[in-house]
């Protein structure tokens, strides 16, 4: 039997020096000036020459509020349709084809129908909802069927009250699975609405910028807006299970998740 540890810090930068390296080769390969591949010292250029203008933030606090709305929405309808299936099995039964249409659907055939009915400036809010939506929904449902039975069947013996029952048995059962859900959700959130913006070009996107860079040529530029997506989708990751935790603590009284 085996035991695995932690990468140790040099580990990291090693495995990111490699990665470096193997992308500069290949931009160098290609050559051309970085117009078909950029290096990593032109997209950090290109990326210092867009932090201090108050276009680029402008853009990212408009793509930022949309997404996370449609995030904050999706994880609301999560809860409920979640909580309402594992109670009644006929909505479960209704929702299930619903969930896995919208699972198995491309993005740009969702977005391109979304534009029929929405604004292209709130079209990230509808893609992110619901491409998030079915996560969360598969999360609420896994973890109340992951909840002791045997706590359940105490609390009703003894007729512990219901905000009892959700602070001590329902909250801590089903957190775990749905803390992962709203981790995984917060990354497919950020591809699913900046892909819904480059195809809906609303003025003022991270999308429509990188829709710009794209067609102007301006690789160097296309690899800054791609870094600085990876990275918001990564940090709001890292805030939202920091914030869940949080939660948990908070409602539960318990000192770690």
């Amino acid at each position: 039997m085996t035991s695995t540890t932690a990468p140790k810090g040099w580990q990291r930068l090693a495995v990111l020096a490699f990665w470096l390296a193997v992308w500069q080769l290949a931009a160098m390969t290609l050559g051309h000036g970085g117009l078909f591949l950029a290096t990593p010292w032109q997209a950090l250029q290109a990326l210092a020459r867009l932090l201090p203008t108050a276009e680029f933030w402008q853009r990212i606090a408009f793509s930022a509020l949309r997404i996370l709305a449609g995030f904050a929405l999706a994880v609301a309808g999560g809860l409920l349709l979640g909580a309402g299936s594992a109670r009644w099995q006929g909505l479960r039964l209704l929702l299930e084809p619903l969930m896995q249409l919208i699972r198995a659907m491309p993005v740009a055939s969702f977005v391109i129908l979304a534009l029929l009915w929405v604004r292209g400036a709130n079209l990230s809010v509808v893609v992110s909802f619901t491409h998030v939506l079915p996560v969360v929904y598969a999360g609420v449902l896994a973890g109340i069927a992951d909840t002791d039975a045997q706590l359940l069947e105490m609390a009703r013996v003894y007729r512990l009250p219901l905000a009892a029952r959700l602070r001590y048995i329902w909250l801590p059962g089903i957190f775990p699975a749905f803390c992962e859900s709203c981790i995984a959700a917060m990354g497919m959130c950020w591809k699913s609405g900046v892909s819904a913006e480059v195809i809906g070009l609303p003025d003022h996107s991270v999308g429509d910028a990188l829709y710009r860079a794209k067609i102007t040529l301006s690789t160097p530029d296309v690899f800054a807006w791609t870094l600085v997506i990876v990275l918001l989708s990564a940090l709001l990751s890292v805030a939202a299970a920091r914030g869940l935790r949080a939660a948990k603590r908070r409602l539960c009284g318990e000192v770690r998740a």
